[in-house]
């Protein structure tokens, strides 16, 4: 048996689904679920297919044939094996929370990804990683070693078939050069709601500003920090009442479930960027 997932964006036209579905089950495949999009505003069109077939399919030649679909329509597209495991290389500072939950729902199945490693710039948190099974790399990271630091990310990266880099509270900023090699495929939790309180101590920030509400938000990695295309969002209201460290404490719940439901969507192909922005598949 063989299940795909097909995602797509092109400049929106009639005939685009019926293409597509006409694709796949001319190939043999059913359709188990199709979601699609039309932004009036940008006249752009989305969609993402799950298909099953109960023959065995050789996916880089049905990749090769799709051509003849997505060529044609000039469409952003992509095929991925609905079966193949996500893999995730986490990095982490000294906080674990986010890296915490993250752990926990890999090895209960609930995150559909497999955490192939975890890297950080301290070694506060190996014993919790290595309890799990896991490998942990302690990268340092100075302004005389950021630059070699990255190149080591990015061996770590290719030794351990890393689909997806998550930044479960690392706390440094990745230059330029490793957020383009990146791109796409690196995913960050920042402690705010974007774009409210962006860069360092938003909860201070927050916190001096009177807010109801606080929360978190998972984001694509760019170049321009806090600036990446928003995936999730979690908030909670707070009173005024609260201290910054109550609101750092109500807020490590949101900084896991946000970052959590955000690697979930990016690991099942429901997330298409949009400019600037996301268009995000229902589950």
């Amino acid at each position: 048996m063989s299940s795909v997932v097909v995602t797509l964006s092109c400049e929106d036209r009639p005939g685009i689904v019926a293409s597509v579905a006409g694709f796949l089950t001319d190939r043999g495949f059913s359709i188990r679920s199709s979601q699609q999009f039309g932004d009036e505003e940008t006249g752009l069109f989305f969609m993402r297919v799950h298909a099953a077939t109960e023959e065995t399919v050789d996916l880089t030649h049905l990749r090769t044939q799709f051509r003849s679909i997505t060529e044609p329509m000039a469409m952003d597209a992509a095929m991925h094996d609905h079966d193949e495991p996500h893999r995730l290389l986490v990095m982490v500072s000294k906080q674990g929370h986010c890296l915490n939950d993250l752990l926990h729902r890999a090895r209960t199945g609930s995150l559909p990804a497999q955490i192939a490693a975890v890297v950080s710039n301290h070694d506060d948190l190996r014993g919790l990683v290595e309890w799990h099974g896991i490998p942990y790399h302690h990268v340092p990271v100075g302004p005389k070693t950021k630059a070699a630091a990255e190149e080591e990310l990015l061996k770590l990266v290719a030794t351990y078939d890393a689909d997806t880099v998550v930044l479960a509270r690392y706390m440094q900023i990745l230059s330029d050069r490793l957020c383009q090699e990146l791109r796409g495929r690196a995913i960050n939790i920042h402690h705010s709601l974007l774009p409210s309180f962006k860069g360092a101590r938003p909860y201070f920030q927050a916190h001096a500003r009177g807010v109801k509400v606080v929360g978190a938000t998972a984001h694509y990695v760019t170049a321009d920090l806090d600036e990446g295309p928003i995936i999730e969002q979690e908030f909670a209201r707070v009173h005024h009442s609260d201290s910054v460290a109550d609101l750092t404490e109500i807020g490590k719940d949101l900084e896991a479930l946000a970052l959590a439901r955000g690697v979930s969507a990016h690991a099942e192909h429901r997330v298409i960027i949009n400019g600037g922005k996301t268009v995000v598949f229902r589950r």
